[in-house]
């Protein structure tokens, strides 16, 4: 395929996929009746978990949450019974929840068809249109959820916080690293600054100099979220590892969609 057929069909795809999200083709949620008492929950069980099989390089030793699967869905259901409200959690305690919850439903869904090379492969489609990211099997107190409702309905349009992109990690190796802790209201700024800051520095995800960035396509499948109050040049100055110039050369990288695992034998 050659480069020019090859960015034709990227965008085009792209543009099937914003249209998709602004029409909530495939990005609504089944609603029953939610628990408008539902109170903040706390995240250890999942920080004890990621301690335990997130290991230092970021890459996640599935095998090891399948051995620890109880432990998993211990957590799992302390978030299936508890659906955030305006009223009685803050916006940090909401977003905290959320990203928390993309994350390690994610990971459910790993283990579940565990082993497997890619997370593209539990369910073939279009990347972000008609793929894994739509099965629909995350349930809350009525509620019912795909992985791109959470992102896209959710964290994206009810949060102005680009940097959710850097926290939410989609089981591949191009993605942010998963942190290896929760993410909890009260620290909440501080892991997100951290998370653009590592994600920016990680030569395998981003490649930045002062004249020349090559990028995850995060910054291209996503460039609005960045580009709201600033360029994207500006944007990634305030956490990339080197100053950049505004008008630096800008490319993007191929995404790796083989699973973040931890090499076997």
């Amino acid at each position: 395929m050659t480069g020019i057929k090859k960015t034709i069909i990227e965008k085009f795809f792209k543009g099937v996929f914003f249209v998709m999200v602004l029409l909530g083709v495939g990005s609504g949620c089944g609603v029953k009746k939610l628990n408008t008492n539902s109170q903040p929950v706390t995240h250890e069980k999942w920080t004890a978990l990621l301690q335990k099989h997130v290991k230092p390089s970021g890459l996640v030793d599935y095998q090891g949450f399948v051995d620890d699967k109880k432990e998993l869905e211990a957590y799992l259901e302390l978030l299936e019974s508890n659906h955030p409200n305006d009223e009685n959690w803050s916006e940090e305690e909401r977003l905290a929840y959320w990203m928390n919850v993309y994350n390690a439903f994610t990971i459910k869904l790993v283990v579940d068809h565990y082993p497997t090379k890619s997370i593209k492969d539990i369910k073939k489609g279009i990347t972000f249109v008609n793929s894994v990211w739509d099965i629909k099997f995350i349930k809350i107190q009525g509620a019912t959820y795909d992985l791109n409702n959470i992102e896209h309905s959710i964290l994206r349009k009810r949060f102005d916080e680009p940097r959710i992109h850097f926290a939410i990690n989609c089981a591949s190796i191009s993605c942010p690293n998963l942190r290896d802790e929760a993410f909890v209201p009260g620290r909440l700024e501080e892991q997100l600054t951290e998370q653009a800051r590592l994600f920016l520095s990680d030569e395998s995800k981003n490649k930045i100099a002062k004249d020349k960035v090559e990028l995850s396509k995060i910054f291209s499948w996503f460039g609005g979220d960045f580009k709201k109050e600033t360029t994207l040049i500006q944007y990634l100055n305030k956490y990339s590892p080197v100053p950049i110039d505004d008008n630096a050369e800008k490319s993007f990288l191929d995404y790796d969609w083989n699973l973040n695992d931890v090499p076997k034998g």
